[in-house]
């Protein structure tokens, strides 16, 4: 239809059209800081998790249950706190699994994937940033996390002291004990960084203030890092902005771990039960029979059941449909969907695989490892330690640490 003075009514229609939906899609979700057009955190999702098999051969680190979510659930939802409106996932090992899990999520920001080619070997920490420069874009600066660190940083407070330095990048700092895993940062009373040193011995450290794995980078970093190849962030390219004064660190308090090793794991869950969820969590449909205690914090995911006279907790995850038998004792340990623990098994600090089968009266002690589908028949111990292979059959004690094929 057209009017007397030569407006298409269907056009204007169309454009309003257009114009609401840029609209309400801009204002669904949260606002950026600082007048930013859009905030967007790169997350390195791609390591293979080689300290954590046999557990990382069927499933990507970063989808390893924490509370019953998967660990980058937990720092994607951190970042949409934060006002982060855009989550690019660096993959490359296993990426498939992450497209599977999260092209039916419904949660915001938005997640989109950047991949490295198949030809291409792993590209290292800086790497993958260079790969996602068409993504990123070159307005606004963005925030870059090592997926494996699970922590309760306030990003919104890190990107605030970022925009009030001269910095190309900063590095969120975190104290420890022992800073040797780790690159370490000596800063200026300006919180400028004028010594970063990747993994010193522990008597050559410039501080116990270590590389969080966390940054906010300005679009010009892409210019200090070569294409197509593979680049340590660390090694290559923070001593050159040392050399350039623009790299700074903000130091921060609270919950920060690497999850590396199986016994970090382990404590990571434990931390994040105790900080972030505080109290026992119970999914739908948990059947739990007469005398069961559950001790918080703790979380038990749906259509469990527990048997009569079990004691489950403290710091304990159990995944979805898992079976749990009469007088079990389960502590400080994650116990994945689908597997099966028989009556009167005692299991602490361990992790116990996908559709795994628990015999009756068998003991597992810390440290161990329980891949998927493995077996453990009756009156078996497994002293601390020990790591089953998926699909493994155990018919016998094992009395020293080793790994079963």
């Amino acid at each position: 239809m057209v009017a007397s003075n030569g407006i298409n009514f269907a056009s204007i229609c169309s454009l309003f059209s257009f114009w609401h939906k840029i609209f309400y899609i801009k204002n669904a979700h949260n606002t950026p800081l600082n007048g930013a057009s859009q905030l967007k955190a790169l997350v390195l999702a791609g390591g293979f998790g080689t300290r954590l098999r046999p557990l990382s051969c069927t499933r990507p680190k970063l989808l390893f249950p924490i509370g019953n979510k998967p660990t980058l659930d937990w720092t994607i939802e951190k970042l949409a706190k934060s006002g982060t409106q855009e989550v690019i996932l660096a993959v490359n090992y296993m990426a498939d699994a992450f497209v599977q899990h999260y092209k039916r999520s419904k949660q915001k920001p938005k997640i989109i994937f950047s991949r490295d080619t198949p030809s291409q070997l792993p590209l290292g920490t800086g790497g993958p940033i260079k790969n996602a420069e068409r993504l990123i874009g070159h307005k606004e600066p963005f925030l870059v996390l090592n997926g494996d660190v699970l922590t309760n940083i306030d990003y919104a407070k890190l990107i605030e002291n970022h925009r009030k330095k001269d910095a190309i990048a900063t590095i969120a700092l975190y104290r420890v004990k022992d800073p040797s895993r780790y690159g370490v940062a000596q800063l200026a009373k300006d919180n400028r960084i004028i010594r970063f040193v990747e993994k010193p011995t522990r008597d050559k450290a410039p501080s116990n203030l270590i590389n969080a794995g966390i940054y906010v980078l300005e679009p010009e970093i892409f210019d200090y890092i070569p294409a197509g190849r593979r680049v340590s962030i660390e090694r290559e390219v923070f001593p050159r902005l040392v050399e350039e004064e623009k790299l700074y660190g903000y130091n921060f308090k609270g919950l920060w771990i690497d999850i590396g090793e199986p016994e970090d794991y382990l404590k990571a869950n434990k931390l994040w039960l105790d900080h972030e969820i505080k109290k026992s969590q119970i999914g739908k449909d948990v059947h739990i029979k007469d005398g069961v205690e559950i001790k918080p914090p703790s979380t038990i995911d749906n259509e469990t059941t527990i048997g009569e006279k079990s004691e489950i907790g403290p710091h304990v995850t159990i995944g979805k449909h898992v079976t749990i038998g009469k007088e079990v004792r389960i502590e400080n340990s994650i116990v994945f969907h689908g597997a099966v623990i028989s009556d009167s098994t005692s299991i602490r600090g361990a992790i116990i695989g996908e559709a795994a089968m628990i015999g009756s009266k068998v003991k597992i002690e810390s440290k161990c490892l329980i891949g998927d589908h493995a077996i453990i028949h009756e009156s078996v111990t497994l002293v601390q330690g020990v790591t089953v292979c998926p699909s493994k059959e155990v018919t016998e004690s094992v009395l020293t640490p080793k790994c079963l094929m």
